[in-house]
């Protein structure tokens, strides 16, 4: 039995469905007389949250626990950071269209009659976030909101050129152009409470600047274990660096030793069917497969790193698992292995 179906219980989903007998009619006794409490129709999601991946097929639970005589359902996602919904899919009747890129991928579950569940397929780093189940019935129309979250990893983000380059918008391309999206707040919080410890400002999805820190350093304020906010920043002019997220993968990362170049390591991977992987790729190989590997190997954006699951002298020189980065060397440099997605 799927989520959207357990806010219901046996007692509440049998009572539900009982007042839909054969051809409509009333099998419920007592509970048929009596009157709706009010316009509540809509039930309370089970479940606020909901866990997914990135191209996983999730559903967002809906459910009514009775039905207006009409009505129709509006699916819509809040947008971070902004006073407005994106619509994703609208019920009338048994029909229902489709809104926007997401609506392509949605759908309504239609578990029973009192399901107005929507089922997302092929979960896209961007589809997390706030969404509302809107009933429409022309009286008093009535709402439930949820969250959809992603397991992923968070990782700070600064160019060849060094710290502090991006304004927000250069920021979010190139987390973007890295398999990632910039990190919500959210996303950075959970980072942190998990050991994210960067004592670098980057921006974040909302637009807001702030950096974690988990070991006090002499020079650096905080002295304590916190999230440095610098606040809304204009996303224009003023430049950090950036924290991106991304998801599980879809295909796999290995590495290719040798003395490479970065040119000789594009042609490397090439020649295996692969590309040479992103720094993204890279991240999501550590925290969801364990890739460990003690050997720097380039990335498409021309830094080298490794990455560690399991800390040990002479890898890295840190005791705690992490991605480690060699910076951004020569591209003539021959000194390195690569990885390949």
């Amino acid at each position: 039995m799927e989520r959207g179906l357990g806010g219901l219980g046996n007692a509440g989903f049998g009572q539900a469905l009982g007042q839909w007998g054969s051809g409509g009619s009333c099998h419920c006794g007592p509970l048929c007389s009596a009157p709706h409490p009010g316009p509540h129709y809509l039930l309370p999601p089970i479940h606020e949250v909901i866990h997914s991946r990135r191209g996983a097929t999730t559903t967002l639970p809906c459910v009514l626990g009775a039905p207006p005589p009409s009505y129709k359902v509006r699916w819509s996602k809040v947008e971070p950071g902004e006073l407005r919904e994106t619509p994703i899919l609208i019920t009338n009747g048994l029909h229902a269209r489709g809104y926007g890129p997401l609506g392509g991928r949605a759908r309504m579950r239609r578990g029973h009659r009192l399901d107005a569940s929507l089922v997302i397929a092929g979960v896209r780093l961007e589809d997390e976030g706030r969404y509302r189940c809107e009933l429409i019935n022309g009286i008093e129309d009535e709402s439930v909101a949820m969250t959809l979250r992603l397991e992923g990893v968070v990782f700070p983000y600064q160019p060849s050129r060094g710290r502090y380059q991006f304004n927000y918008y250069e920021a979010k391309q190139a987390c973007e152009e890295q398999d990632g999206r910039l990190a919500t707040y959210a996303q950075l919080y959970q980072a942190w409470t998990e050991g994210l410890d960067w004592c670098n400002a980057g921006w974040l999805l909302e637009g807001s600047v702030r950096y974690p820190v988990l070991t006090a350093r002499a020079l650096r304020w905080p002295r304590s274990a916190r999230i440095r906010s610098y606040g809304p920043r204009d996303r224009k002019r003023d430049r950090y660096d950036a924290f991106c997220f991304t998801s599980a993968l879809s295909g796999h990362v290995f590495f290719v030793p040798g003395r490479l170049s970065l040119s000789e390591a594009h042609a490397a991977c090439r020649r295996r069917g692969a590309m040479v992987a992103k720094v993204g790729h890279l991240y999501a190989a550590w925290k969801f497969s364990g890739l460990d590997q003690c050997d720097g190997g380039w990335l498409a954006d021309g830094s080298v790193r490794f990455p560690i699951t399991t800390p040990r002298p002479r890898c890295g020189g840190l005791p705690d698992p992490g991605v480690r980065s060699f910076g951004f060397p020569r591209p003539q440099q021959a000194d390195y292995g690569t990885y390949c997605y």
